[in-house]
């Protein structure tokens, strides 16, 4: 063999056997959602090296991220069967009780010892409720919606305000820094959208502060 094709060869195996001693150290994530903010969140998973499994019900959505690397699932059970962490952003509560505890829903099909974690903003009652149905399952449930918007999401800089068990927090906690830049552990289930509410209560005032000063100021 020519001394050449001999080195690249063994580069090649030897990047390759990098590759596969270091794999074990990613986690292989599923993500439902891929909107304006969950696309952006997904993304950065990639990017950190993690295995990331998509389901959209918009197609088009999982196809974009599957160029970028990530895999398709055509299903939520096909999603949950191998995942070791489970994280959705969706638009409703109605939407997330569909995704966790629905005909195809992915308390029916994730393997124990699972961590799920629903950065969607919603009722407090549904991660509660949700909650409950994952424990006699073995599944920990964590409520952990985010604030900074779209670009905070781009950039992976968002805060994730979590509700749940605080061991089940810390082991997703490497997993979270790779969308966020602070997490915070606000108590129970539920506490998560709690807090979110009254960040956006603040914010709503805030808002309405300003709209006034500026009418005020133009009077």
């Amino acid at each position: 063999m020519n001394l050449n094709i001999k080195c690249c060869y063994r580069t090649l195996l030897s990047v390759h056997n990098i590759k596969k001693w270091t794999s074990h150290s990613y986690s292989q994530i599923g993500f439902i959602g891929l909107g304006n903010m969950g696309s952006h969140m997904a993304r950065n998973l990639l990017k950190n090296g993690h295995d990331v499994i998509v389901y959209d019900k918009n197609t088009d959505a999982s196809q974009t991220l599957a160029k970028e690397g990530a895999n398709m699932a055509l299903s939520l059970s096909t999603l949950a069967s191998g995942a070791e962490f489970i994280i959705s952003m969706l638009p409703a509560s109605q939407d997330v009780l569909d995704a966790y505890d629905g005909s195809d829903g992915i308390l029916k099909h994730a393997k124990p010892g699972v961590i799920v974690i629903d950065s969607s903003t919603v009722d407090p009652q549904v991660p509660q409720t949700l909650s409950n149905l994952a424990r006699e399952k073995q599944i920990t449930f964590l409520d952990a919606p985010v604030s900074g918007g779209t670009k905070a999401a781009q950039e992976a800089t968002l805060t994730f305000m979590v509700g749940g068990d605080k061991s089940s927090l810390e082991k997703a906690k490497p997993i979270l820094k790779c969308m966020g830049r602070n997490i915070v552990h606000c108590g129970d289930s539920g506490n998560g959208q709690v807090a979110k509410l009254c960040n956006n209560m603040l914010l709503g005032v805030t808002m309405m502060g300003v709209a006034e000063a500026m009418n005020l100021g133009v009077k």
